[in-house]
């Protein structure tokens, strides 16, 4: 993770070696200001009690100077480190947002949108929050190499004592580490699944609301929030004992140094200021170890969030479906030949023999039974899924799809139709007179710069559809789908809609209807059955040649007549 950003690093790294290195001087400071400033104002005899200016302006300085270096290579350690930390978070975020972007669609709909967030937001901050401490961690061991030293010099005992006290605790590291470990995973994965659960909820807030499923929904949500609390509750548990352990082990080392060192001074082996710097040492090497400790005890819990970073960033990117599409003949604007269509190799076929050609700027209306495989030929056609097999050739230019629940931006009409692409706002005015929207859109508070609200909620349904429709056909595009896109439209604006399609739009458009006006609306009909192509032509020569086509037509009147 350091070597995503060393420079930051480099700093935090030099500044905490110069704060290790001054708080061991500090302690030098301490025993000499002690042994020439402070015991002989005590001693008797000639020249005793006085100590000299040039002596006190010395240790002063000493203890001073020594004071500001910690407090710089402090200010360096803690500033880059942070900045560090937070260009790695931003380089994994960019990671995992830019393979996510990179990944086609029948990718995505194999994973949950809530999971895909939480993996580039929640793990990628539980990822980084190890590395703050590490520019720490590395002064302490600094410190740790210098004043094992230091302290062997000083007095031998001593150093046994304190020197101890470092194997203690990366031993109870390694006990804490084995065992929560296990814990951290399963929570980061199962508040992955808590995140789907949460985005899929409030997805579908409406559903919720309407059959009255709040409290369904609560206690559905309350079984992951559980799941998620009882491994961290087990990985807290743990915590708490580790954290126990290495606050007690430095208090009893020290309490042992305290004692030992009494004993040392009483029988002349060591002086007051040499014992005095080993404590004052020792308990400033506390703190530092104790960071370590918790630098360690999030240990787990970041390599399990990067374990699930690295397993979207290092999964391969999927095939673009685009690139395997051709060009057809001239004036063709679909071409599909011999194409068929698994959703895996353990089912059969969603299509299978798919022959079919349509002309360019002819609306094409596509009907079918339920789970005929309509808007897996639609997927098809856009690029959206490849096939298994067989080719698919389409028009150059734009390809465009508007699907049944128009999906709006909360932002404003104009934002909805320009979608992040540089379109004039004739073009804008354009698009929404060939979607019938123009008067609608004239009439609201700010027109163009009307806001929408969430997911469109200030418009009614067939409005959104009518913006939706507009969105893409400001893009001119060579193909259009259109996915049962005017259900939500009286019969006389989609015959209006239609008509300014084919007049102004030159385009081949795959309209799937399940709606008798709309299929005698269009120029030519395909008719799927079972994953095939069951008729091809007219709406009146289907109707007479095709039983089930027939059948299908009139289930659909029935099914309208019965609904008004």
């Amino acid at each position: 993770m350091l070597s995503l950003h060393p420079r930051p690093f480099a700093f935090s790294f030099a500044g905490a070696a110069v704060f290790a290195l001054a708080t061991v001087a500090s302690s030098f400071a301490i025993r000499w200001v002690i042994d020439n400033v402070v015991l002989p104002r005590f001693e008797d005899g000639p020249g005793g009690g006085s100590v000299s200016t040039g002596t006190v302006v010395t240790g002063v300085a000493l203890i001073i100077g020594i004071g500001v270096v910690r407090a710089v290579g402090v200010v360096f350690r803690r500033a880059f480190a942070s900045e560090g930390m937070w260009r790695v978070a931003e380089t994994y975020t960019n990671q995992v947002v830019e393979r996510l972007v990179r990944q086609p669609v029948s990718w995505h709909r194999r994973h949950a949108d809530g999971d895909l967030v939480a993996r580039a937001g929640v793990d990628t901050e539980s990822t980084v929050s190890v590395i703050a401490p590490i520019p720490f961690a590395s002064s302490t061991v600094l410190m740790i190499i210098v004043s094992t030293v230091w302290l062997f010099l000083t007095d031998v005992p001593l150093g046994i004592v304190a020197i101890i006290v470092f194997p203690l605790v990366v031993v109870t590291n390694i006990v804490y580490e084995r065992s929560v470990s296990e814990h951290y995973t399963r929570a980061q994965t199962q508040l992955g699944e808590f995140s789907a659960g949460v985005h899929e909820s409030f997805e579908g807030v409406q559903l919720v609301k309407a059959y009255g499923a709040e409290h369904r929904e609560t206690e559905r949500l309350a079984v992951l929030a559980d799941r998620v609390r009882a491994s961290r509750v087990e990985a807290v548990a743990r915590r708490s004992w580790f954290d126990a352990l290495t606050d007690m082990i430095p208090a009893l080392a020290n309490i042992a140094l305290v004692l030992l060192g009494a004993v040392r001074v009483d029988s002349g082996d060591l002086t007051v200021g040499e014992f005095t710097s080993v404590i004052f040492l020792f308990t400033l090497l506390v703190l530092p170890l104790r960071l370590i400790g918790y630098a360690l005890s999030e240990l787990p819990r970041s390599m399990a969030a990067w374990t699930r970073i690295q397993a979207v960033v290092n999964e391969p990117v999927e095939p673009d479906p685009h690139a395997l599409i051709g060009e057809p003949g001239q004036g063709v604007g679909v071409h599909l030949e011999n194409v068929e269509f698994r959703h895996d190799a353990s089912t059969g076929p969603a299509l299978s023999g798919i022959d079919l050609e349509l002309a360019n700027g002819k609306v094409t209306a596509l009907v079918g039974p339920t789970g005929s495989g309509k808007s897996t030929l639609a997927d098809l056609v856009l690029g959206l899924t490849a096939p298994t097999a067989g080719t698919v050739s389409l028009a150059p230019g734009a390809r465009a799809i508007v699907f049944q629940e128009a999906f709006l931006l909360s932002g404003t009409v104009r934002e909805n139709v320009e979608f992040g692409s540089a379109v004039s706002d004739d073009a804008i005015w354009e698009a929404l007179h060939r979607a019938a929207a123009d008067d609608f859109v004239r009439d609201l508070p700010d027109s163009l710069d009307t806001i929408v609200g969430e997911r469109g909620v200030s418009l009614s349904g067939g409005q959104r559809q009518r913006v939706a429709l507009a969105r893409a056909l400001a893009r001119n595009p060579a193909v259009l789908v259109l996915d049962d896109t005017t259900s939500a439209l009286d019969p006389a604006t989609e015959a209006v809609i239609l008509d300014r399609l084919r007049s102004t739009l030159d385009a081949t458009v795959l309209l799937i209807a399940s709606r008798p006006s709309t299929i005698a609306l269009a120029d030519d009909v395909v008719f799927l059955s079972d994953g095939r192509i069951a008729g091809h032509g007219n709406h009146a020569d289907l109707l007479e040649r095709v039983a089930e086509y027939r059948h299908i037509v009139e289930a659909f009147e029935s099914d309208r007549a019965g609904t008004q």
